[in-house]
């Protein structure tokens, strides 16, 4: 853990060192999701996986909009002999700001909705960082993290969990 702080911390140096005060051009994106289930969420599910769309729209410098919608699936931890999967589909607006040319803050809510009768709709908040690469004229490759929480609905626990999104991101 002291190793990911450190080189976030690096990265950030050297994002702000060469900041580009540019506005950024509209994109979509594309993703595979991994979610780290945290505290009593943990306990009882394991690794969660899944995908994501996201358009991003540039508002002013170095700032965009965001919407996203995906999939992400839950496994339960086997429970006398069982295991279930749960889905959720998250739509989330937010908003995106690079504090350099490629290192980016990020913030979303929204709606996590249940795939399961009963499992419901609760509400979703997602603050992040990312580093965002370009790899072409219009394309590049986004690795970020975040904390998601979900409210807790009719379950005996609130969802939350360490998400991770690699993203390969088209420019409109």
């Amino acid at each position: 853990m002291k190793k990911l702080i450190l080189l976030t911390a690096v990265a950030g140096l050297f994002a702000f060192s060469s900041v580009n005060a540019q506005t950024k051009a509209p994109k979509l994106s594309v993703g595979a999701e991994f979610a780290f289930p945290m505290g009593d969420f943990g306990d009882g599910m394991n690794l969660g996986y899944g995908g994501s769309l996201q358009y991003q729209h540039p508002v002013a410098e170095n700032l965009l909009v965001t919407g996203s919608a995906g999939y992400l699936n839950f496994q339960s931890k086997e429970i006398l002999g069982q295991k279930i999967n749960t889905g959720f589909v998250p739509v989330k607006v937010g908003a995106r700001y690079y504090f350099g040319e490629y290192f980016f803050g990020s913030a979303e809510v929204g709606a996590a909705i249940g795939t399961k009768d009963g499992v419901g709709t609760r509400f979703a908040y997602t603050p992040g960082i990312g580093v965002d690469f370009p790899v072409s004229d219009g394309g590049s490759i986004e690795l970020g993290a975040r904390y998601e929480g979900w409210s807790k609905g009719d379950a005996l626990v609130a969802p939350s969990f360490i998400g991770l999104r690699l993203a390969y991101n088209f420019g409109l």
